[in-house]
């Protein structure tokens, strides 16, 4: 509204000074295309500024018509842009709801609509995974992976992928590329330390087991267990002097930790240690019995004998008496050395009716070997299998069979004071 006020008053002051211009004297004369034409100064001059009107309107209409169009083509883009956020909007919520077909349907359209925005991407990649074509989805990934902005959201589907098929090598690869990007997120340092575990790459997780610390990923309680795991895998990967070493760092790290005992106390044995192997193992069951360590304890004890071997067992369950496993590994040492009794009293507490396979094994062959009674050991036999779980343990064939004695001379005793029949005549 201004500009077309000052337009008219520009236009007036023209005209006042058109109309002076055209009382001013003057000749113009010239020729064009074969014309003469004479006329008066005032005259060209007013028609000057005509045509500086005219050229000042027109590009006034050009103006407003251009605006009209960025106006009208504004609209319809945002009229696009809309469709494709509402497409995108459903496509997502279909890939919450698991329905592949919904979400391929709108990430065509929302691709279509916005243009292969980042959005727009995802949306089509995790579409393609709901509907199994990985090759597509990776694809996806990919170009995210090499879009500005957009290169670890692109790395993690990637990962994801790879885990999924157990291309562990380019997970772990994929892994390294995300954590340089992003060094501080939770979850690739999580993931990049499990890789680095699995994959036996032990000096790279330890490194990555101190940022996860920092971070605060790894519970407090499990922190001694995951460093006693790492520290034994690299004294599997050593040699020398330096894997007894590390074996023992572990074990010192963790001494409920099984696998590191174990390795430090095989280490030991290989070196003739047998003292420290056996005080190591009974460390060790004090914290988590287990077979194996029962194993080893035999050898660094040097059981040669059955005697031997029960004397160690003795020893070795005064480490952790209340334990079932501490109860079997003097049970079957016992039962190797016929001490029937002794076999009899470490199994008694855990006979009862909720008996472990392990434990009725042992009852069956303690049957056998004591008394020979068969049909006992084939009851325990059977509860080790799961067939049968009788109430109440089977009775001992000495017990049987004084009752059966005392039962006869009950009969024999109520026959003989009872009144004979008078002999026929």
């Amino acid at each position: 509204m201004i500009r077309w006020l000052v337009f008219l008053i520009l236009t007036a002051a023209l005209a006042v000074v058109g109309a002076s211009v055209a009382r001013a004297p003057g000749q113009v004369t010239f020729e064009w295309q074969g014309y003469h034409v004479e006329t008066t100064a005032g005259v060209v001059i007013l028609a000057l500024i005509g045509l500086v009107i005219v050229l000042f309107v027109l590009d006034r209409l050009l103006v407003i018509i251009g605006q009209a169009r960025r106006k009208l083509s504004g609209g319809g883009r945002e009229r696009r842009q809309r469709r494709g956020y509402e497409a995108l909007s459903r496509g997502l919520v279909a890939v919450a709801a698991g329905d592949a077909s919904t979400a391929g349907k709108q990430a065509r359209r929302a691709a279509s609509l916005l243009d292969n925005r980042p959005l727009t991407m995802l949306l089509s990649a995790q579409a393609a995974q709901l509907q199994g074509d990985d090759r597509a989805a990776a694809d996806f990934f990919g170009t995210l992976r090499t879009m500005e902005g957009t290169q670890f959201l692109g790395l993690r589907g990637l990962l994801n992928q790879a885990m999924k098929r157990e291309d562990w090598g380019q997970a772990l690869s994929l892994a390294e590329e995300a954590h340089r990007l992003n060094p501080k997120s939770e979850w690739v340092v999580s993931t990049l330390f499990d890789l680095q575990k699995q994959l036996g790459r032990w000096r790279d997780a330890e490194a990555t087991f101190d940022e996860a610390v920092k971070l605060k990923l790894i519970p407090e309680g499990h922190i001694a267990r995951e460093r006693a795991e790492i520290v034994a895998g690299q004294s599997e990967m050593g040699d020398g002097s330096e894997r007894l070493r590390l074996a023992a760092k572990a074990f010192k790290a963790d001494p409920s930790y099984t696998p590191a005992a174990v390795r430090y106390v095989e280490l030991l044995l290989t070196e003739g240690d047998f003292g420290r192997a056996a005080s190591t193992v009974e460390r060790a069951w004090e914290h988590d019995p287990e077979p194996e360590l029962a194993e080893l304890y035999w050898r660094a004890r040097r059981c040669d004998d059955a005697g031997k071997k029960l004397d160690a067992a003795k020893r070795l369950a005064k480490r952790n008496p209340e334990n079932l496993e501490s109860r079997i590994v003097l049970a079957a040492a016992a039962l190797e050395a016929r001490a029937w009794s002794e076999a009899r009293a470490a199994l008694a507490p855990a006979a009862g009716a909720d008996a472990v396979p392990r434990v009725c094994r042992l009852m069956a062959a303690l049957e056998e070997g004591e008394h020979g009674d068969l049909a006992a050991a084939r009851t325990w036999l059977m509860r080790a299998a799961g067939d049968e779980a009788p109430a109440a343990p089977p009775t001992p064939p000495q017990a049987a069979n004084d009752a059966q004695a005392a039962e006869a001379e009950a009969t024999q005793g109520a026959t003989a004071e009872a009144p004979q029949p008078a002999p026929a005549r």
